[in-house]
């Protein structure tokens, strides 16, 4: 599919962060043109890192041509073959393919019959609650089930105990044809996924060596999922690919990925430690869910570079807009000065539904005749961000021409450039992360994992939880 790109061009929207604006709290021209040597130099790191250790995500949108056709080939396959795809993962792994699918496709996609979809039923199992997994198999056939097992070391607790589940049901079923129905995402030269793969026969796709869980959608790990439902994944790197070009230079104003990082981190500096993410579509919904844990996950740090103690971050919560208006806006509007509020706005819905008439006894219910949803959505946006601003909270605002995979494409690159600009303006290690590895070595610990006996008495000579503390 073809694609304007200057229609469907991403806007970023900073009034509302600016003194101008929200008084006191806000930023000035001066302030900006004094921070612009910081965010120039966070621009040059960045540069200077792409492609390399853990920046392979940069690269994504140019180099895997021959991965995609790859991909395209294998979705095709199993949207004849299969009725329903299973994506077996945790972190990266999911939240992507969920954020991908609730974008693109239709917000009722597996209720849809089978004529009006393009694929087969997709479910993503992103926990291990026992009840979660006897549920997947009451509404799937694993007969005619393809599952996507997705973990790049191959010893994620969760989604290994998720496959073995899935193999063992499989095996007994299916006998020796149980590997025509799983296909591995990991590491091509590490792990035991990959091991695991090659004595079974599976299909395999490969994960970058130089690509975190958190920055993983734009390759196959994201990519064939979505292309199993029927998304143009290369509609989804070309809009990746522009916001790459788009973002090019070192200059803040000429840089909206830069300026949002240079901005969210003079607010840090401010005492802003929590982002809101506010997306008013609910096919965005959980692209809020997916920033979530790219934002905390890289920014959320107790050293930094030089290694030094820290305790850096920006805690990130996720809204929904018009929803979150009746449960969270009041808080933002009324509470501490302590948050910068993103919203998403999208510019044409794709579909209009007009309000009809109604209800003339009540003035105030009948007002709403004559208008549309579409412009009842848009001005509960405008109004909340003007309620914000009046307030004197720092907010601004993403806007998408449209939801499709270009800009969906442009939307997860403008994030993760965002937060490596960040993270680069803090001082911090953006793409580690400590503090899940002392979380899983414990698991492993209590599990029994072998090597982990040093864990294991680190934890029983923790202090004992006292029973007068619990009633």
């Amino acid at each position: 599919m073809r694609y304007n790109k200057k229609e469907l061009r991403l806007r970023v929207d900073f009034n509302n962060m600016m003194s101008k604006s929200v008084g006191q709290d806000g930023f000035t021209d001066k302030q900006l043109l004094a921070a612009s040597a910081e965010a120039e130099s966070a621009f040059e790191s960045v540069k200077a890192g792409r492609g390399k250790g853990m920046m392979g995500w940069t690269e994504l949108p140019y180099n895997q041509d021959e991965i995609v056709e790859d991909i395209l080939a294998t979705a095709k396959y199993v949207r004849k073959n299969f009725e329903y795809f299973v994506v077996l993962g945790i972190g990266g792994s999911a939240l992507g393919p969920i954020a991908a699918f609730q974008a693109i496709c239709h917000l009722h996609y597996n209720e849809l019959p089978k004529r009006k979809r393009k694929g087969p039923k997709f479910y993503v199992e992103d926990n291990v609650d026992p009840e979660r997994m006897e549920a997947l198999f009451d509404v799937i056939d694993v007969e005619k089930t393809m599952f996507n097992v997705v973990t790049k070391s191959g010893s994620t607790s969760e989604t290994m105990t998720q496959y073995l589940i899935i193999r063992d049901v499989l095996e007994k079923k299916l006998g020796d044809k149980a590997s025509e129905h799983i296909i591995a995402t990991t590491s091509r030269d590490s792990g035991n996924l990959i091991k695991i793969a090659q004595k079974e026969g599976y299909k395999t796709f490969y994960i970058p060596d130089g690509v975190g869980g958190r920055f993983s959608e734009l390759c196959p790990v994201g990519l064939l999922p979505a292309a199993v439902v029927g998304i143009d994944i290369k509609g989804m790197l070309a809009g990746a690919r522009y916001m790459d070009e788009l973002c090019s230079s070192s200059n803040p104003r000429k840089n909206s990925a830069l300026m949002a990082a240079l901005m969210q981190h003079l607010a840090m500096k401010k005492g802003k430690n929590v982002s809101v993410m506010m997306p008013y579509a609910d096919g965005l919904k959980y692209m809020a869910d997916w920033y979530c844990q790219l934002w905390g996950e890289s920014l959320g740090k107790n050293k930094n570079l030089d290694g030094s103690a820290c305790n850096k971050g920006q805690t990130p919560v996720k809204a929904l807009g018009v929803t979150d208006q009746h449960s969270q806006v009041q808080l933002y509007a009324e509470g501490p000065f302590d948050k910068v509020i993103t919203f998403i706005a999208v510019d044409r819905y794709r579909a209009q539904v007009a309000i009809p008439d109604g209800c003339e006894e009540f003035p105030n219910v009948n007002f709403l005749c004559g208008h549309t949803m579409n412009e009842l959505i848009q001005a509960e946006r405008r109004a909340t961000e003007y309620a914000l601003t009046k307030a004197g909270k720092l907010n601004h605002t993403i806007v998408l021409p449209e939801l499709n995979e270009f800009t969906l494409g442009e939307l997860i690159m403008f994030f993760e450039l965002e937060t490596a600009y960040t993270g680069a303006l803090m001082q911090i290690d953006t793409f580690n992360q400590p503090g899940v590895e002392e979380g899983k070595n414990a698991t492993y610990a209590l599990l029994g994992r072998p090597g982990y006996d040093e864990k294991r008495e680190e934890l029983a000579s923790a202090p004992q939880k006292l029973n007068r503390y619990i009633i």
